[in-house]
């Protein structure tokens, strides 16, 4: 019985202490570009093109229906919480609590109030996450890059392979040149 409050009150001061302690700054997403890198996140809809990437730059576009091109984004769109909108089992987990008080309740009265509400905000925040667009820029970051890296062999035997034609034009053409006497001067 004694578990639970002890069990959320040991969690709770060990992330109060691991918060309170000063380190390093946070180390970049493994995601983020390069200095010498820039990603553009685009949204296109339709049949719109995806515009083309340039040199260093990454364009990263996620594809839309045109019935959404003027629409308001879909996160932003409607009441979400009414009741309607929550799980019929959320719903009657609220009911569970209505009327409780103390320990685990998320209310002032009783010793263990707070945890009740860290655990409150624990749920919810878990139910937010798995109701979230699964689509994340950080994936689409990656797979444009991997699309990218797969393509270097090629692309660089492809440019060596120019430029060897072009030192091979450029030395036939000076060899059709005489090579004989003084430069001209001016």
């Amino acid at each position: 019985m004694m578990k639970t409050p002890m069990f959320a009150l040991a969690a709770l001061t060990m992330a109060s202490t691991a918060m309170a302690q000063s380190g390093p700054a946070d180390q970049a997403a493994p995601a983020a570009a390069p200095d010498n890198e820039k990603v553009n996140l685009v949204i296109v809809y339709g049949d719109d093109p995806c515009p083309q990437s340039s040199g260093s730059d990454i364009v990263v576009c996620a594809r839309k229906g045109e019935e959404e091109r003027y629409r308001i984004p879909e996160p932003l769109r409607g009441d979400p919480n009414q009741p309607s909108h929550q799980a019929w089992g959320e719903r009657v987990r609220s009911m569970e609590y209505v009327g409780r008080s103390g320990t685990e309740s998320c209310s002032p009265v009783g010793g263990g109030g707070a945890t009740g509400c860290f655990a409150q905000l624990a749920r919810l925040a878990k139910a937010e996450r798995q109701q979230a667009d699964n689509a994340s820029w950080k994936d689409l970051v990656e797979a444009e890059r991997a699309r990218r890296l797969s393509t270097i062999d090629a692309d660089s035997k492809a440019i060596e392979e120019q430029a060897v034609a072009e030192e091979k034009a450029r030395a036939a053409d000076t060899a059709g040149e005489p090579t004989g006497g003084a430069p001209d001067r001016p």
